[in-house]
């Protein structure tokens, strides 16, 4: 029996979700403006284990989303990730960030295209299939009334950016699905199983977070 501990920092939402054999059994999650990662994400990793009725011996990996997203986000996340793994001997899984947010979506023709906030007009994105297979690798792109207009097919946005780009993004293929704004990590489940299958594992010791953008720090204005 395998268990999976799935952890979803990369953006405003704090998601744990525990899998077995692929399929979501539990899920803790929230969103907030403030980034309350450091406080909520190990305190919903022991609720999920306390409430699954069993004990860290039992999980077989954790499985972290990569990014990119928030850098924070992600180096909280990871840190956790681990941590869990070198305490109990087990791999650590990889997934994509933006895959995670685009297998929210339920569409059976067209592209989705997940994309999430990088300030200003720039978003990170990509464009995966109905069934949630990469078509285009993830990169960081300014967003303009011409972006996209080489698919003719229909266009799914799903990602926190609906509110900065719906007024730019106009054309008739275009379909923001707004209720989808956040990676779950109750999505993560059956891509991360399937990464366990296949021994597609990456090194505790080395593993790095996919910021895909140098991190800038800004100083205040107060």
């Amino acid at each position: 029996m395998s268990y999976i501990l799935n952890i979803e920092t990369a953006t405003k939402n704090c998601s744990v979700a525990l899998a077995k054999e692929g399929k979501t059994i539990l899920c803790k999650e929230i969103a907030e403006e403030g980034y309350s990662h450091a406080e909520r994400l190990h305190v919903f990793i022991e609720q999920i284990i306390q409430e699954a009725g069993i004990t860290f011996k039992d999980i077989s990996a954790i499985a972290v989303s990569q990014g990119p997203g928030s850098y924070t986000g992600l180096r909280i996340g990871v840190s956790a990730a681990k941590g869990l793994c070198y305490a109990l001997g087990i791999p650590l899984i990889a997934v994509d960030t933006l895959q995670v947010l685009a297998s929210q979506a339920k569409v059976s023709n067209g592209w989705i295209i997940p994309m999430l906030d990088a300030r200003r007009m720039e978003v990170y994105s990509a464009i995966f299939t109905p069934n949630f297979e990469n078509k285009r690798a993830v990169q960081a792109e300014i967003i303009t009334e011409n972006s996209f207009e080489d698919l003719q097919e229909t266009l799914y946005f799903v990602g926190d950016c609906a509110e900065k780009c719906k007024p730019i993004l106009t054309k008739e293929n275009y379909i923001f699905l707004e209720e989808i704004k956040y990676p779950s990590a109750r999505e993560m489940s059956y891509l991360s199983f399937d990464k366990y299958k296949k021994n597609d594992t990456v090194d505790v010791a080395y593993f790095e977070p996919y910021y895909l953008k140098d991190f800038m720090m800004t100083v205040s204005k107060k």
